[in-house]
C-alpha cells in the first residue's frame, strides 16, 4: 500500500469553513482530496469546546492565535515551524508568514506551494509600515517558493514582471452556490425579496468601492440595490450607513454568512455588481456567475480576465449609471448565460482540486 503524502495547509482560519476566499478553498478541497492525502489543516484559536479533530478525513490542529489582525503572523510563522520537518508539502494560503522560509531552507528543502493571495500590500487599509512589510514577504515567498500559485492572469504577469520568476494559474471555485427559492419566513426576514433588486456582495472596505456603488444608485431611483456587507466592523461601513440611509431605493444589508440565506438573495437579484479593486479570482465574482447573473464588474484587469472580457465594466458610479440605464433585458440574458458558460469551463472545485493535488 502507497504511504499517502503528509500535506500541511497553513493560513487559513480552519475548518469548518464560515467565511472567506482562502476558507472556502479549504473546505472544498480537503472535501475533494481529504482521502488521497494525509492533510493537516492548521486552526486558529477557538475555546476547547468547540474544536473538533477530524473533518473531511483530515487532522485540525489548533494554534493559540488568531488567522487575521495582529496575531495573523505569528499564527503563520508558527504553523510553518511546526510543519518544516514533518510533512511532505507545505500549502501556505498568502505571503505574510514567508518571512522565515529563507531560514528553513538552509536546513531542510521542504515542497512549498504558495498562493500568492494578491497585491495585498495596495490596499488602502495598510499603513506605511504593514505595506512595506507585505512587499517584502511578497518577494521572500516568490524568491523561495517550490511552486507560487496565483489566482488570476493579471497576477501570473505581475510575478513574472516584477520577479521574472513563473507562477501557476489555479482560480476558486463557485460551483457550490446553487439557485435558492423564496420562502415565506426568509420573506419576513428580508423584505427587500418582494421587490425586483440588483444585489452586491463586498466587504466594508474602501478599495471594494462600495462608496461608488451606493452614488450609483441615488441617481437611479426606478432600481432597487440590494449591497450586502460586514458595514458594522469598518468606520468606512458605519459611515456609508448613515450617509445612505435614506434612499428608500437602498437596502444596506449586513453580512449574511449562511450561504443558503445568501444564496436566496443572490439567485433572485436582477444582476450582480463585483466592485472589488484588488481581489484577484474573487470569490463572490464566480459565485456570481455559477449563479447565472448578469455581471457588472468594476474596470480593472483582475475582473477582466476572471469574466474572459464579457461583463459589463464600469470605472465610476457614472459609468455604472450609463450602462444600467441603457441595457436591455435581452443583453442581460446573454450576459447571464455567457457567465454561466464561462463559470461551467473553469470555476468547479472538482477542477481546482485536482490541479491542487498535481502539486502535492
Amino acid at each position: 500500500m502507497t504511504k499517502k503524502k503528509k500535506v500541511a495547509i497553513i493560513g487559513s482560519v480552519g475548518l469548518p469553513a464560515n467565511y472567506g476566499g482562502f476558507e472556502t478553498m479549504v473546505f472544498y478541497l480537503t472535501k475533494e482530496k481529504g482521502d488521497e492525502f494525509d492533510i493537516t489543516v492548521f486552526c486558529e484559536n477557538v475555546p476547547k469546546e468547540q474544536r473538533i479533530q477530524k473533518y473531511h478525513g483530515c487532522t485540525l490542529r489548533y494554534l493559540p492565535f488568531k488567522a487575521n489582525g495582529a496575531q495573523s503572523i505569528v499564527y503563520d510563522v508558527s504553523a510553518i515551524f511546526l510543519s518544516w520537518f514533518k510533512y511532505d508539502t507545505l500549502l501556505i494560503l498568502g505571503t505574510p508568514g514567508c518571512l522565515v522560509l529563507p531560514f528553513l531552507n538552509i536546513f531542510r528543502k521542504t515542497k512549498t506551494v504558495i498562493n500568492f493571495g494578491g497585491l495585498e500590500w495596495k490596499r488602502d487599509k495598510w499603513g506605511a509600515f504593514g505595506k512595506w512589510y507585505l512587499k517584502l514577504t511578497e518577494k521572500i515567498a516568490v524568491n523561495q517558493a517550490t511552486v507560487m500559485v496565483a489566482d488570476n492572469q493579471h497576477f501570473i504577469d505581475y510575478v513574472h514582471q516584477e520577479y521574472s520568476k513563473p507562477s501557476l494559474l489555479i482560480e476558486y471555485g463557485g460551483d457550490h452556490t446553487s439557485a435558492k427559492e423564496k420562502n415565506t419566513s426568509l420573506i419576513a426576514k428580508y423584505p427587500f425579496l418582494t421587490v425586483d433588486y440588483d444585489v452586491s456582495v463586498s466587504r466594508a472596505q474602501v478599495d471594494n468601492n462600495l462608496h461608488l456603488v451606493l452614488e450609483a444608485y441615488t441617481q437611479l431611483p426606478q432600481r432597487n440595490l440590494v449591497l450586502v456587507s460586514n458595514y458594522d466592523k469598518f468606520e468606512y461601513g458605519r459611515e456609508l450607513k448613515i450617509k445612505y440611509a435614506g434612499y428608500p431605493n437602498i437596502y444596506m444589508q449586513d453580512a449574511v454568512y449562511d450561504l443558503h440565506e445568501l444564496d436566496v438573495i443572490r439567485s433572485n437579484a436582477q444582476l450582480y455588481i463585483h466592485s472589488h479593486t484588488f481581489c484577484g479570482t474573487a470569490p463572490s465574482l464566480v459565485e456570481a456567475m455559477n449563479l447565472n447573473l448578469p455581471i457588472m464588474a468594476f474596470n480593472v484587469p483582475t475582473n477582466h480576465f476572471t469574466t474572459e472580457e464579457k461583463a459589463f465594466y464600469f470605472s465610476d458610479a457614472k459609468d455604472l449609471v450609463e450602462i444600467l440605464k441603457n441595457i436591455s433585458q435581452n443583453g442581460l440574458n446573454k450576459n447571464a448565460e455567457s457567465m454561466k458558460a464561462i463559470a461551467e469551463g473553469r470555476y468547479t472545485w472538482a477542477l481546482i482540486a485536482n490541479k491542487y493535488a498535481k502539486l502535492f
